[in-house]
């Protein structure tokens, strides 16, 4: 029986992983070199220092610890004047109405996002009050494909993972739910998430009914 679902945020909710990639190359000219949105793609669902050192690799750039966090808190800055300006405009089709469905049908609503400002940006966008539960960057200490911060978020849902849908766009994220055990749901396409136990284009015109019931007899 599925009690809860549990959402990434970049990329499921909004796309916000453009903003990502604009502080990010600021940061790599800054340090004198550049990357492109193909090698952007491996930092989807990763942490912001895994991040920045898979950056650094790929400029050769060498940083101690502490310049690490000072350019990381300095990309964070430059992120943040982007989703500052987020409005509900930004929400990806049809993710409101299914979040209403999963509410009005008594489906328990967790957010799984190695973000750091993911309370900022449901704020931003006005879902705040659908998410039971927010486990983010603030609150785990392994990034994805880790399981650790779906199995958190199913603990304070009080759910077992058999018993939780993870909707997730990123490799790494499809990973984690399936190390976890729970249902993975990849948004995006078969060729992009090819381990998902199923995969949706978008959330426009998903029937909640449907979709469990289409779960059900994976």
């Amino acid at each position: 029986m599925i009690k809860a679902c549990i959402f990434d945020l970049d990329g499921v909710i909004v796309d916000t992983a453009r903003y990502h990639f604009v502080a990010w190359k600021k940061l790599a000219n800054a340090l004198g070199f550049d990357f492109d949105e193909a090698f952007n793609e491996k930092l989807k669902g990763v942490s912001r220092i895994e991040s920045l050192n898979l950056i650094l690799e790929k400029g050769g750039v060498t940083l101690t610890e502490s310049e690490k966090e000072q350019w990381a808190a300095r990309k964070n800055d430059w992120y943040l004047e982007y989703i500052e300006k987020m409005t509900e405009d930004e929400i990806l089709p049809g993710v409101a109405a299914f979040l209403q469905s999963c509410r009005a049908e008594g489906i328990k609503i967790g957010l799984g996002s190695a973000s750091k400002n993911a309370p900022m940006i449901l704020e931003r966008i006005g879902l705040m009050e659908y998410f039971d539960v927010i486990i983010d960057g603030n609150k785990t200490s392994r990034s994805k494909p880790d399981p650790e911060v779906f199995l958190l978020g199913a603990q304070a849902l009080s759910c077992e993972p058999r018993e939780c849908v993870v909707f997730e766009d990123a490799e790494k994220g499809i990973e984690a739910a399936l190390a976890g055990g729970f249902f993975a749901v990849g948004v995006g396409t078969k060729e992009q998430l090819p381990e998902a136990h199923l995969v949706i284009s978008g959330f426009e015109n998903i029937d909640l009914t449907q979709f469990i019931q289409t779960l059900r007899n994976i």
